[in-house]
């Protein structure tokens, strides 16, 4: 949580991350407690330059905002952050992993396809929210 400010700083600064109320400090103080120590923050000179949300329910993995500032790009930090919470998914005896890309967010599904991921054209995502309006 000592990352929070600047991390969401960063998923709104991009339109290719889906940000919302499940973001709001209560949420991922929760998320964060429910799932120790998979998700990460990459840091440079102290900021924060990439972030990545990782969580399981016991059966599947998940990845939420995975993000490195533009000028920080293509130098690993991505597919560093992927990988590590990867390998505490596997630690947590999780089989598989899934992610949510925009269908328009073509930089980001090549990003996802070339760290071993595949686009699932069988299935879609269906929604709910639950808070009262």
């Amino acid at each position: 949580m000592e990352y929070y400010e600047p991390a969401v700083s960063l998923w709104r600064s991009d339109s290719g991350i889906g940000s919302g109320p499940a973001d709001e400090r209560g949420q991922i103080a929760l998320f964060l407690r429910r799932n120790p120590g998979l998700s990460l923050v990459a840091l440079r000179d102290d900021r924060v330059v990439g972030t990545v949300l990782c969580g399981h329910d016991g059966r599947r993995g998940f990845l939420y905002h995975l993000y490195v500032l533009p000028e920080h790009r293509r130098r690993g930090v991505g597919r560093m952050l992927a990988d590590r919470a990867i390998r505490g998914l596997r630690g947590a005896g999780v089989t598989r992993c899934h992610i949510m890309v925009f269908l328009d967010n073509e930089a980001g599904r090549r990003f996802w396809e070339a760290t071993g991921f595949w686009f699932r054209s069988d299935i879609g995502i269906m929604s709910l929210d639950l808070e009262t309006p």
